[in-house]
């Protein structure tokens, strides 16, 4: 099973990547966001705990967060693999994620980080909020804020997957189809091991 987590600022171009690498590779999408939409939408138990945190401006908590996810895992047991998308977001998610994986005989495969200097996400970002409409991307303030949160929260994960030999950093500037070649050549290599 492969198993993708793919890593990466705001602006660096994720959920580009993430469809051609499903299409690809008919990976199940687990967006962390997503989830918790369609839960709080159907009104799940656990979608209105999540909410609750939501509604106060708060982070939903870590074991809310992975009792959703292993929800949506368990709905695909057929699945060939899944890529993460918004999580893990900090080391007790991480760790959480590989129990989790662990109960069900799996790890993560690899983790595929974007790479992408911080003007030129702030340029993709304005000119994202230009041609899609998200408010979010066009306050440099804001912009400013995602990307240090990710510096702060997120990057020390790199430590984490760097000591278990699965973390690969891949230059997230330059033609999509460049970029998707080189994410690919990664995973195959991935997937040559998991198959021996």
């Amino acid at each position: 099973m492969l198993n993708l987590i793919l890593f990466g600022p705001p602006g660096a171009g994720k959920g580009t990547q993430s469809e051609k690498l499903i299409a690809k590779y008919q990976l199940v999408h687990l967006s962390t966001g997503d989830i918790f939409r369609s839960n709080i939408k159907g009104g799940t138990e656990l979608g209105t705990l999540a909410k609750s945190y939501m509604d106060k401006g708060q982070l939903v908590p870590d074991d809310v967060t992975i009792r959703l996810l292993e929800s949506e895992v368990n709905k695909h047991p057929n699945a060939k693999g899944f890529i993460f998308d918004g999580f893990p977001r900090t080391i007790a998610q991480a760790e959480a994620l590989d129990a989790f994986l662990a109960k069900k005989g799996q790890s993560i495969s690899v983790i595929l980080s974007l790479e992408v200097e911080e003007d030129e996400l702030r340029q993709r970002l304005t000119e994202r909020a230009k041609s899609s409409g998200r408010p979010d991307d066009a306050d440099p303030a804001v912009i400013q804020k995602r990307i240090d949160v990710y510096k702060n929260e997120t990057l020390p994960l790199k430590q984490h997957f760097t000591a278990q030999g699965k973390y690969q950093g891949i230059n997230g500037i330059g033609e999509i189809e460049t970029i998707f070649n080189a994410l690919c050549e990664k995973i195959d290599k991935v997937k040559n091991v998991v198959a021996k």
